[in-house]
Protein backbone atom coordinates (compact mmCIF):
# COMPACT_ATOMS: atom_id res chain seq x y z
CA UNK A 1 0.00 0.00 0.00
CA UNK A 2 1.34 3.41 -0.95
CA UNK A 3 1.75 5.99 1.81
CA UNK A 4 1.35 9.70 1.32
CA UNK A 5 2.27 12.58 3.56
CA UNK A 6 1.79 16.30 3.69
CA UNK A 7 4.95 18.31 4.15
CA UNK A 8 4.45 21.99 4.94
CA UNK A 9 5.93 24.97 6.72
CA UNK A 10 3.80 27.59 8.44
CA UNK A 11 4.47 30.81 10.28
CA UNK A 12 3.65 31.04 13.97
CA UNK A 13 0.37 32.65 12.89
CA UNK A 14 -0.46 29.74 10.59
CA UNK A 15 0.32 30.88 7.04
CA UNK A 16 2.17 28.94 4.32
CA UNK A 17 2.77 32.06 2.19
CA UNK A 18 2.04 35.78 2.06
CA UNK A 19 0.22 35.42 -1.28
CA UNK A 20 0.05 33.10 -4.31
CA UNK A 21 3.33 34.43 -5.73
CA UNK A 22 5.30 33.97 -2.50
CA UNK A 23 7.89 31.21 -2.91
CA UNK A 24 8.65 28.84 -0.04
CA UNK A 25 12.24 30.06 0.22
CA UNK A 26 11.37 31.97 3.41
CA UNK A 27 11.82 28.92 5.63
CA UNK A 28 14.81 27.98 7.79
CA UNK A 29 17.78 25.89 6.69
CA UNK A 30 16.51 23.10 8.98
CA UNK A 31 13.16 23.07 7.19
CA UNK A 32 14.84 23.03 3.77
CA UNK A 33 17.11 20.13 4.79
CA UNK A 34 14.14 18.16 6.16
CA UNK A 35 12.11 18.84 3.00
CA UNK A 36 14.90 17.62 0.73
CA UNK A 37 15.58 14.51 2.81
CA UNK A 38 11.97 13.42 3.19
CA UNK A 39 10.83 14.18 -0.37
CA UNK A 40 13.86 12.47 -1.93
CA UNK A 41 13.12 9.41 0.22
CA UNK A 42 9.58 9.38 -1.16
CA UNK A 43 10.73 9.85 -4.74
CA UNK A 44 7.52 11.53 -5.93
CA UNK A 45 6.13 14.98 -5.11
CA UNK A 46 2.65 16.31 -5.84
CA UNK A 47 1.69 19.97 -5.87
CA UNK A 48 -0.64 22.44 -7.47
CA UNK A 49 0.38 24.56 -10.44
CA UNK A 50 0.52 27.78 -8.39
CA UNK A 51 2.97 26.21 -5.94
CA UNK A 52 5.03 24.70 -8.75
CA UNK A 53 5.29 28.05 -10.51
CA UNK A 54 6.96 29.57 -7.43
CA UNK A 55 9.87 27.12 -7.85
CA UNK A 56 12.84 27.98 -10.00
CA UNK A 57 12.88 24.50 -11.56
CA UNK A 58 11.53 20.96 -11.03
CA UNK A 59 12.64 19.30 -7.80
CA UNK A 60 15.65 17.20 -8.74
CA UNK A 61 15.78 13.44 -8.15
CA UNK A 62 12.01 13.31 -7.64
CA UNK A 63 9.06 12.70 -9.93
CA UNK A 64 7.24 16.05 -10.05
CA UNK A 65 3.46 15.73 -10.53
CA UNK A 66 1.48 18.94 -10.92
CA UNK A 67 -2.28 19.39 -10.69
CA UNK A 68 -3.32 21.53 -13.65
CA UNK A 69 -6.41 21.77 -15.81
CA UNK A 70 -4.73 23.36 -18.80
CA UNK A 71 -1.00 23.98 -18.41
CA UNK A 72 1.95 21.67 -18.91
CA UNK A 73 5.35 22.16 -17.28
CA UNK A 74 8.86 21.21 -18.37
CA UNK A 75 10.29 18.50 -16.14
CA UNK A 76 6.94 17.56 -14.61
CA UNK A 77 3.89 15.42 -15.28
CA UNK A 78 0.44 16.97 -15.01
CA UNK A 79 -2.71 15.36 -13.64
CA UNK A 80 -6.34 16.01 -12.81
CA UNK A 81 -6.82 12.61 -11.14
CA UNK A 82 -8.66 12.22 -7.87
CA UNK A 83 -6.19 11.78 -4.98
CA UNK A 84 -6.88 8.05 -4.46
CA UNK A 85 -6.63 7.39 -8.22
CA UNK A 86 -3.31 9.23 -8.44
CA UNK A 87 -1.90 7.28 -5.51
CA UNK A 88 -3.02 4.00 -7.10
CA UNK A 89 -1.35 4.99 -10.39
CA UNK A 90 1.89 5.80 -8.55
CA UNK A 91 1.75 2.51 -6.63
CA UNK A 92 1.40 0.67 -9.95
CA UNK A 93 4.57 2.46 -11.10
CA UNK A 94 6.43 1.15 -8.05
CA UNK A 95 6.31 4.13 -5.71
CA UNK A 96 5.88 3.32 -2.02
CA UNK A 97 5.57 6.88 -0.71
CA UNK A 98 4.41 10.25 -2.09
CA UNK A 99 4.99 13.77 -0.74
CA UNK A 100 2.08 16.21 -0.96
CA UNK A 101 3.82 19.60 -1.18
CA UNK A 102 1.05 22.18 -1.46
CA UNK A 103 -0.59 24.52 -1.73
CA UNK A 104 -3.62 24.79 0.49
CA UNK A 105 -6.08 23.48 -2.13
CA UNK A 106 -3.98 20.34 -2.74
CA UNK A 107 -3.41 19.77 1.00
CA UNK A 108 -7.17 20.07 1.57
CA UNK A 109 -8.08 17.81 -1.35
CA UNK A 110 -5.80 14.96 -0.20
CA UNK A 111 -6.72 15.19 3.49
CA UNK A 112 -10.47 15.30 2.77
CA UNK A 113 -10.05 12.24 0.53
CA UNK A 114 -8.49 10.42 3.51
CA UNK A 115 -5.29 9.95 1.51
CA UNK A 116 -2.79 11.35 4.02
CA UNK A 117 -1.04 9.11 6.54
CA UNK A 118 1.41 11.58 8.06
CA UNK A 119 1.87 15.33 8.31
CA UNK A 120 5.37 16.78 8.58
CA UNK A 121 4.80 20.31 9.81
CA UNK A 122 7.42 22.97 10.38
CA UNK A 123 6.44 25.99 12.47
CA UNK A 124 8.75 28.90 11.74
CA UNK A 125 9.24 31.74 14.25
CA UNK A 126 7.83 34.33 11.83
CA UNK A 127 4.61 36.30 11.53
CA UNK A 128 2.97 37.30 8.24
CA UNK A 129 -0.23 38.73 9.76
CA UNK A 130 -2.22 37.73 6.67
CA UNK A 131 -1.66 35.20 3.95
CA UNK A 132 -2.55 31.76 2.68
CA UNK A 133 -3.64 29.21 5.29
CA UNK A 134 -2.47 25.61 5.35
CA UNK A 135 -5.98 24.44 4.37
CA UNK A 136 -8.67 26.29 2.43
CA UNK A 137 -11.73 24.61 3.94
CA UNK A 138 -13.00 23.68 7.40
CA UNK A 139 -11.49 20.45 8.77
CA UNK A 140 -12.04 18.13 11.72
CA UNK A 141 -9.28 15.53 11.93
CA UNK A 142 -7.35 14.31 14.94
CA UNK A 143 -3.57 14.28 14.79
CA UNK A 144 -1.42 12.01 16.91
CA UNK A 145 2.01 13.46 17.69
CA UNK A 146 4.94 11.21 16.75
CA UNK A 147 7.90 13.53 17.29
CA UNK A 148 8.76 17.15 17.97
CA UNK A 149 12.10 18.90 17.68
CA UNK A 150 12.94 22.54 18.37
CA UNK A 151 16.03 23.91 16.66
CA UNK A 152 18.38 26.45 18.27
CA UNK A 153 16.82 29.17 16.07
CA UNK A 154 13.28 28.39 17.31
CA UNK A 155 12.00 26.40 14.34
CA UNK A 156 9.72 23.57 15.47
CA UNK A 157 9.70 20.34 13.42
CA UNK A 158 6.66 18.14 14.12
CA UNK A 159 5.57 14.76 12.79
CA UNK A 160 1.92 13.75 13.17
CA UNK A 161 -0.02 10.64 12.20
CA UNK A 162 -3.51 11.39 10.88
CA UNK A 163 -6.49 9.75 12.56
CA UNK A 164 -9.65 9.75 10.47
CA UNK A 165 -12.92 9.75 12.44
CA UNK A 166 -14.84 6.55 11.94
CA UNK A 167 -11.80 4.77 10.54
CA UNK A 168 -8.77 3.06 11.92
CA UNK A 169 -5.52 4.86 12.56
CA UNK A 170 -3.13 4.38 9.68
CA UNK A 171 0.10 2.57 10.52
Amino acid sequence: MIKSFIIAAVTADGFIAKDSNHAAYWTSKEDKARFIEITKRAGAVVMGSTTYQTLKRPLAERLNIIYSRSKTFDGAETTQAAPRDLLNQLAERGYKEVAICGGSHIYTMFLQAHCVDTIYLTIEPKLFGTGISLFNESMNFDLIPVSTETTPTGTILIEYKVHYHGGKLTD
